[in-house]
């Protein structure tokens, strides 16, 4: 089984950019355990991370055929990205969405997420274990 997990705009800045909202954790830690917990379920792990909306679209739309599951943390595109609703709504592979911060207990413009109703489920508020939280709630669904 392989499993895209997809990060979204300033996630490259974990550990630098508000650790009060997001923690001191690095994407480059999270994806370290991440890959720990892959190799215990016996899963196959590949990353991806863009600033660019066009890009992480483009990786949706290629993981057609090659990815069985998405791990995304879409970031600022969570409210705002239609492209990327439409992108996952178009090819049909299922997801988790996760998120560090609890979006549900922030601005009122970050408690809407535009691709909650098409994701098998969605962890959030939990730091970087929402990551693996995530990522064993996608195995454990797709087996």
């Amino acid at each position: 089984m392989k499993i895209l997990v997809l990060n979204g705009p300033n996630l490259n800045l974990l550990g630098i950019r508000e650790p009060d909202v997001y923690g001191t954790a690095t994407l480059d830690g999270i994806q370290a355990e991440l890959s720990q917990l892959a190799s215990e379920l016996g899963v196959e792990l590949e990353f991806y991370q863009s600033n660019h909306e066009g890009e992480l679209v483009d990786r949706v739309q290629s993981a057609v055929g090659s990815i069985d599951g998405i791990l995304v943390n879409p970031a600022a595109y969570t409210h705002s990205s239609i492209a990327l609703r439409d992108a996952f709504s178009a090819v049909g592979i299922p997801f988790v969405e996760v998120h560090l911060s609890n979006i549900h207990a922030r601005e009122e413009f970050r408690k809407h997420s535009l691709l909650a109703d098409l994701a098998i489920g969605c962890v959030v508020g939990f730091g970087s274990s929402s990551y693996s939280l995530g990522l064993r709630a996608l195995v454990g669904t797709l087996r």
